[in-house]
This record gives structure tokens, sequence and C-alpha cells, in this order.
């Protein structure tokens, strides 16, 4: 019987469920798309390309491993990925020749060429296999062999580091995400700069090397090669495991509370009806079940449709990540009922939970009273309600405080959104309070016209309705600022900080340091080589630095508090005062690291400085690092004031010091695309929520007509009505933003003030302010174009 009736009224008043199910088919679907690309992150897999015609790939362990002893007494091990190409001795090739059933290995060395293609020696082109399409193999050292992409024929020039080479040969095959270019075996050892190292040996046919393996290497086959082949790859894995838990679970609590607040208007709208089954003797437990039947039915519908929608949305994730270069093309999307299963449970049970929740004081009171609310327009704030605002206050400030004390990226941005959101929750539950304050405060203000007076009586009459529109209105503009400005605060502070310890008046990308220093006038140039380390298993960003004739001090300006970078030598390292403090150091102390390849380095504190945001968390010798890092050009600076950019352009690409220092909020472009979703379902539920609040007031807005109100004076009134609404919801909203920007700040950067653009801010409030009042405007003149007479006498 219940069912049936839930059936009817889902049928009858399909208006009044709309906003509802558009809430949750947006929850299902960003729900959805999050867990794909975590699920993407646990089992995703790469698929070899230029690995693909060997059967066995052995290589260096790209991990580094760390073990654990609890204190339990349970001993546990862990391993996290190197930044940088891990290198194996050559002579592992001839042990693994000498094992039963192998019928060919095959060396292979993999380096940088001009930046954008990948440098090899043609004794490796059957690990593809690479044939020769035209022309053929390089025999000496200064011969090379291009792809079939690269647009060159046999007999043309190519020039690499400075050192013009003939194409000899071009190959029939092209690799999709990589160019390459095949040199001789001694040429392509000697550019690679590793002796006696190679990047990988392929082994025909697989068989079990275990007997030749050491610690440091790995035998990879199947969709194992890729890993090796495209190292980022299992780094973009770990970021969409971490992207994806962390953006899923933000989706999911602001997809509760904005279907909670839906569920609440719904209700609130209903309360007639409710008040009329309580009064025919409908009991409080089949109100509840009534209503929570229909909630699962919207559900159950929203969640099926908001699934499919995620599959779709994940996909597009997935191509916008590829293009920002967070991960590569090949990791292929990991598609699994799995997603959409729980996307769907997570809408059933969110729209059940919210009605539920929404619906408990209504469908317990008496029947009399009851009406007497539903006329009246609600009283005063539940109890419950009150103490989970109060505590949802207290949980605020908790959160505010742990964010101030938060020094790394990984540990403050969940912190962040997390602390945003429970301030936004506490503002929702105690808007009503807030409600009969503003309109205590605005209403003297409003009655100088008749709209405002109209507008000001509706605030005073229905505190509860202004509170539900400013729930959303408030969720839009704390998260949009959040979001936006976390960036710009980090960004700002990254480039204050490298441009106030840069000395150069050019950065140059491409050329060697000796190339630049031949050039008339310029006094001084220092190598930068941007890296990783790991202190145990942490992870560092760090610099090498090499500034020629001059010490490191005159080279870079690190800010120094502690220590001296006087005589800083092969063996020294210059830590931030951040990361300083979180590995217990002080200026002397010894420091024990993992290089990027997993090469272990025991180096002495010279210094502690305090401009870590722009230059790294660890200072390093570029003498030390340059030899295991895959790329150890890096960037040049150069001090040239008397040299004309043209002059420095002749010899490699130029750029302002401000766009080539610092180092740049890590994945902020990621970061926009991400969390760009949550605003964009924060703005659909401001838009479903003033849409709903308009609509249901049709029968008001038709009696003001009838009692003589103009359509431009009902108009206007509602858009006072929404003004006061959305002022009061940007002030609450910037006060969430600016106290989480504050104390993310404080963690981050040592200041408490955020940097906020003032135009980006402007801009933030415009749009919410339009789209406010566009979400009012619009369902409002739909309902004035009926006459007053029917629409007063229309069913609600």
């Amino acid at each position: 019987m219940i069912t049936g009736i839930a059936l009817k009224t889902l049928r009858h008043r399909r208006a009044a469920f709309a906003g509802a199910f558009v809430a949750l088919v947006c929850a299902a679907a960003l729900v959805c798309a999050c867990l794909m690309l975590l699920e993407t992150g646990l089992r995703g897999g790469v698929a070899p390309e230029r690995y693909a015609g060997a059967p066995l790939i052995v290589a260096g362990d790209q991990n580094v491993h760390e073990t654990v002893t609890k204190s339990s007494g349970k001993v546990k091990s862990k391993a996290k990925p190197l930044s940088e190409r891990v290198w194996i001795p050559e002579a592992t090739a001839a042990k693994l020749s000498g094992l039963p059933g192998v019928s060919k290995v095959l060396t292979e060395v993999t380096f940088p060429v001009n930046g954008h293609a990948l440098g090899h020696g043609w004794e490796s082109a059957e690990l593809t296999p690479f044939t020769i399409a035209r022309g053929r193999p390089p025999r000496a050292d200064g011969e090379v062999v291009v792809d079939a992409r690269s647009g060159l024929s046999a007999g043309s020039a190519l020039r690499v580091g400075g050192r013009a080479y003939r194409v000899v040969g071009v190959t029939a095959q092209a690799l999709p995400s990589q160019d390459t270019v095949f040199f001789s075996t001694s040429e392509a050892r000697r550019l690679a700069g590793r002796p006696g190292q190679v990047t990988a040996i392929g082994v025909f046919p697989a068989v079990d090397v275990a007997p030749v393996l050491g610690d440091r290497l790995v035998a990879h086959t199947g969709d194992e090669r890729g890993t090796v082949e495209f190292l980022d790859a299992e780094q973009a894995r770990v970021r969409l495991i971490s992207l994806g838990g962390a953006l899923g679970g933000t989706s999911l609590l602001v997809a509760i509370l904005v279907v909670t607040g839906t569920s609440a208007l719904a209700v609130q709208q209903r309360r007639r009806e409710i008040a009329l089954l309580r009064a025919v003797a409908a009991t409080p437990g089949q109100v509840r079940r009534l209503l929570g039947g229909e909630s699962l039915m919207v559900g159950l519908a929203a969640g099926v449709i908001g699934s499919a929608a995620g599959i779709g949305l994940g996909f597009w994730l997935r191509g916008r990540f590829v293009e920002l270069g967070a991960m590569p093309a090949n990791l292929r999307l990991v598609v699994s009922p799995f997603p959409a299963v729980a996307a769907l449970l997570a809408a059933v049970v969110a729209a059940w939970a919210a009605t539920r929740l929404s619906v408990r004081r209504t469908a317990r009171i008496r029947p009399v009273e009851a009406l007497g609310e539903a006329a009246m327009g609600g009283g005063r704030l539940p109890l419950g309600r009150s103490i989970a605002g109060v505590l949802c206050l207290a949980g605020g400030i908790v959160l505010t405080l742990v964010l101030s004390g938060l020094e790394t990226e990984a540990a403050s941005s969940p912190v962040t959104m997390l602390t945003a959101l429970v301030w936004t929750v506490a503002v929702t539950l105690l808007g009503p309070v807030l409600a009969r304050v503003v309109v205590a405060l605005v209403r003297v203000p409003l009655r100088v016209s008749r709209a405002g007076h109209l507008a000001a009586r509706n605030l005073q009459a229905g505190p509860g309705r202004t509170a539900s529109v400013m729930a959303p209105l408030t969720l839009l503009v704390a998260m949009t600022c959040t979001i936006l400005f976390t960036q710009t605060t980090m960004g700002h502070a990254s480039a204050e900080q490298a441009a106030a310890g840069t000395h150069a008046d050019y950065v140059v990308n491409g050329a060697t340091a000796d190339a630049v220093r031949r050039v008339p006038g310029v006094k001084a140039v220092t190598s930068v080589v941007r890296t990783s380390v790991r202190v145990g298993l942490d992870k560092y960003g760090a610099q090498a630095v090499d500034g020629g004739e001059r010490p490191l001090g005159q080279a870079v300006d690190l800010g120094v508090v502690s220590g001296s970078l006087d005589g800083f030598g092969a063996r020294s390292v210059a830590v931030s005062e951040s990361a300083a403090s979180r590995l217990g150091l002080s200026a002397g102390d010894a420091l024990t690291l993992t290089l990027g390849d997993g090469t272990p380095a025991e180096l002495k504190v010279a210094a502690i400085y305090s401009r870590g945001l722009g230059f790294g968390d660890l200072t390093l010798p570029y003498a030390l690092v340059a030899a295991h890092v895959d790329d150890p050009s890096g960037t040049l600076l150069v001090e040239a004031p008397s040299v004309g950019r043209e002059a420095l352009a002749a010899v490699a690409p130029v750029v302002s010091p401000t766009e080539g220092t610092g180092t740049q909020a890590p994945n902020a472009e990621v970061n926009y695309v991400a969390m760009g979703l949550i605003i964009a379902f924060s703005a659909i539920a401001v838009v479903n929520t003033l849409a709903m609040s308009t609509t249901d007031r049709s029968r008001e807005l038709a009696l003001l007509r009838l009692v003589g109100a103009t359509r431009r004076q009902v108009l206007r009134m509602l858009r006072l009505e929404t003004l006061t609404a959305l002022v009061v919801s940007v002030l609450a909203g910037t006060g969430i933003a600016l106290m989480t920007l504050s104390a993310f700040s404080r963690g981050m950067t040592g200041s408490a003030l955020p940097y906020v653009p003032p135009a980006a801010y402007a801009l933030v409030i415009a749009a919410v302010a339009a789209l406010a009042l566009v979400a009012t405007s619009l369902p409002a003149r739909l309902a004035l174009r009926a006459r007053p007479a029917e629409a007063i006498g229309a069913r609600q």
C-alpha cells in the first residue's frame, strides 16, 4: 500500500522531485568518475611500445624499499616509486645469455634528444621491432636513423647537442607516444654518459631469469614491460589513487550536503500535505516509510542515470589529465562494474537518509500541531540541529588549527577541502538562526519601497526557506574561493621567493653552460636541475645547482637562516626550514637520502634556508645529481645585464626569470579540472534550490497579483529576497574561505595572508550573483505567465 501511494505521489508531483533527482544524478556521476580514477590507479596497466617485441625485459628496481617493524613485532615492507630511471650493469647481459633456453639478449640505452625525442643504440631496434624502410642502419658515430614520423629523409642533417648528424636511414615504424632517434652503438653509449651501464635488457624467449637477478634487478613480462618503458605511468597511478580518493571523498561530502538541503526544501514545501496525512490518522512510521519509499525510487532512477553519465565523465577526465601531462596516454582507464554500482548505492543511500533526516521532526509532532506549523511556516530551530551545528562549529575550529600546522601539499590538500566543508555544514545547520538575524537587520532598509516591504515580510515569515536558499550559495562561494585561491597562494609565494633569490636576467633552456658563457657580455651562468629525492620513503622536491666559478651563495640567494653556504661541496646539502623541521635536522647534521635513480647518498647539512617554496626542499650539488637524472641539461640562469635577448636567443630558447624559475604549485591545472567538477556541482545545486523555491511559490505570487501587485513589483520583490540571501551567503562563504585559506597559507608559506587576486574574486562573486538572479527570475517569469485566478486554484 505504501509503495502504491509513493508511486502515485511521484507521478503527480514530478516537479517537486525534479530538484532532488538532478542533485542525485550529478552526485552519482561525480562519485562514479572519481572511483574510476581510483580503480585505474590501483589496477591500471600500460601497454608497452618500445619493448613490445621483447617477451621479457630485465630492468632496475624502480622503487625504494623500507622495512618497518611494528610494536606488535610484525615486520612490514613498504615501497615507493623513484622519479628517475634506474640504470643496471651491462655485464648482466652476459649472465643472462648463459641461461638455459636463452637464444638472444639485447641491451638498451635510453637518453633524451633535443628535449622531445628519445635516443637509443641501433643494436636494440629489435626490442620493438624497428625495421629500415629507406636507407641503412647507422655505422659511424656521425650517423643516425630517424623514425617514420620525423619528416626527415636519408641525407638530411639533424643537430643534437650542438653537433650535426647525417640521417642515413628512416624506419618503417613510429611509436604512438614518443619520437625515436637511433645512433651507432658507441655513439649512443657516449651520449648516454653511463659507461658500463644500460637502461634495460631484452631476453628472447621469456625464461626463468631469477638465478642471475640481484636485489636491484626485476624481470618484467606482459604489461609490466610498459611500466619500465614509461616511468611516469607508475607515478601517475599513485597520483590517481590520491586524486581519486580525495576528489571522491570531497564529492561525496558535497553531494550529501546538497542532497540533504534539497530534500529538506522538498519536505518543507510538503508540510501541509504531511500535516494532512497525520490529521487523517497516518502514523509517524507510515509517513516516514512513504517519503522513504519515494526517495528510494528517485535515488534508484537517478543513480542508474548518474552512474552511466559518470562513466562518460571518467573518460572525459582522463582525456583532460592526458592533455595536462598528469598521466600517460597509454595508461588505460579501467572500466568495471564497481564504480557504477558504488555510485548507484551512494545515490540511493544518500536520498533515503536525507529524506528520513528531513522528515523526522515533521512526522513526529501531533497532527494539530503539524497543521498549525504548516500554516505558520515552522517554529524554532530543533534542539538536535542546534547541537549538530555547534559541534560542526567546534569541528571547523579544530580542523582550522590542524590545517595551520600542515606543511606538505599531500597532507594539507584533503584537510583544506574538509575544513571548508565542515564550516559550510555548520552555517547550513544554523542557517535559520542566521536568517532571522539578517532579517532583523535589513527589515527597515527594505521597507523603503512596496517591493522591499513585501520582501521583508516574506523573509521574516520564512527563515527556513531563506536558509535553504543560502546553503548552496554559501557552499558555492566557499568551495570556489578555497579551490581557486589555494593555488594562487602557493603560486604567488613560490614566485616571490624565486624572484627574491634568483640572480638572473634571463633563463635559457636547451643549451650547454659553456655555449652560453661564450656569448659576449654574459657575466655568469648558473646551471639548475630539478629532481626529487627520498628520505626514507618520504619524497622531497630538490634542485641541483652549479654556479660555475662562483660559490653557491652568490649564484642563488636561498635565504639562509642557519649554517653557511661557504665551502658548499660535493657532499653537502642545504635544507629548507619546513623540511628540516619534519626531519629534525639542523646545520652540521648528517642526512642519508636516496637520489632519483635509487643511488644512496650521505651528505652533511651545510645550511637551513627559508625560501623552500621557490627553490625546493633540498638544494644539492650539481656534480652529485647530474649523473643520476634522466636529463641533466636543466635550465640556465644567465646574468647578462648588457646583453640583448636576441643574442641569447641565437644560442637557445630564452624566457624571463619570472617564467622560468620557482617551483610552481604541483598539479595546479589538474586540481583546477578535478575540483572544477565540484564547483560545477555546487552551481547546479544553486540553480536547483532557487528554482525549486521559486516554483513552489506560484500560488503566493498569484495571490499577490490578485490583490493588486504588478508583475514588475513581484519580480523586484523576488530579486530583493534573493539579493539579501546572496549578500549574506557571499559574506559567509568568503569568511569560510578566508579562515580556511589563512590556515592553509600559515602552514604552507609561513604567512597567514593568502593571495587572493581582486579581479578573480570579483569575477567569482559576479558569476555567483548572476547565477542566483537568473535562477530566480526565469522560474518566476514562467510562473507569472499564467492568469492569477487559474494559478491560485492549481493543485499545490
